[in-house]
């Protein structure tokens, strides 16, 4: 059975988490720059980064949160029936993440700092704006040898490594502490108890035709399915699998 998963953060910080985590992701696949456009995502999404960095001290909002996994974590230590060599493994990770980020540069302030980048970045964003005449330097960035256009972008990404370390590290664990279970939305509307938690995801069959519509926040939520070809509330029982990760 063809499946599409959907997730949704529950309160702000995390739903700026996953931005970033995508425009990482886009970086990563972009950056190989394989075909000729693939530059206008690698540098929509490096400016976007630094947009985020600029509206939320985002190292210190993801510092506090992994500390507050390691404390989570800790609190299972020598509790019996727990596997504790599995425990200290993870533990001696979260440590790692948590130091090197500590370490790390204030995110995004070598790519401000970066000539190139900042004679591109206000432009760019602008309709069009990337063209010749608006952005001469990058046509000729453009044109330098592919390896030398790798390096530049391995370069840039280098300094968001902490960033990336740890932030998949937290989603990663954050994850893990949902488990998908079978939920019947009754007449294509469901809603439940939340009880803390960061992210909802679903595990929805392709065959309904739907799409969900979430609403809510850390103690509780709502998932309503539309119907994609009629853009309509559905009024059948949808069949999914949901995980409540805290």
């Amino acid at each position: 059975m063809t499946t599409h998963y959907f997730e949704h953060p529950l309160n702000e910080k995390t739903r700026i988490y996953l931005r970033v985590e995508a425009l990482l992701n886009q970086l990563n696949s972009a950056g190989q720059f394989s075909d000729d456009m693939q530059h206008l995502t690698f540098f929509r999404s490096l400016f976007d980064l630094i947009e985020i960095f600029e509206q939320i001290q985002l190292k210190s909002e993801l510092a506090k949160d992994i500390e507050k996994q390691r404390l989570a974590y800790r609190s299972w230590l020598n509790v019996e029936g727990v596997n504790q060599d599995m425990l200290r493994n993870v533990l001696s990770e979260i440590d790692d993440v948590h130091r090197n980020l500590m370490s790390a540069e204030r995110f995004g302030q070598s790519l401000k700092e970066d000539r190139f980048l900042s004679a591109i970045r206000q432009r760019f964003n602008l309709p069009g704006g990337s063209c010749c005449f608006d952005l001469p330097a990058l046509h000729h960035w453009l044109h330098l040898p592919i390896e030398k256009k790798r390096a530049d972008a391995s370069q840039w990404l280098n300094t968001l490594k902490p960033l990336s370390i740890a932030l998949k590290q937290w989603l990663k664990l954050t994850r893990e502490t949902g488990h998908f279970r079978p939920i019947d939305a009754k007449n294509g509307f469901y809603q439940s108890d939340a009880d803390e938690a960061n992210i909802l995801r679903l595990e929805l069959p392709v065959h309904y035709g739907v799409y969900p519509m979430i609403s809510g926040h850390k103690n509780r939520f709502a998932i309503k399915f539309i119907d994609f070809e009629s853009g309509q509330a559905s009024v059948d029982d949808i069949q999914f699998k949901l995980a409540v990760c805290s």
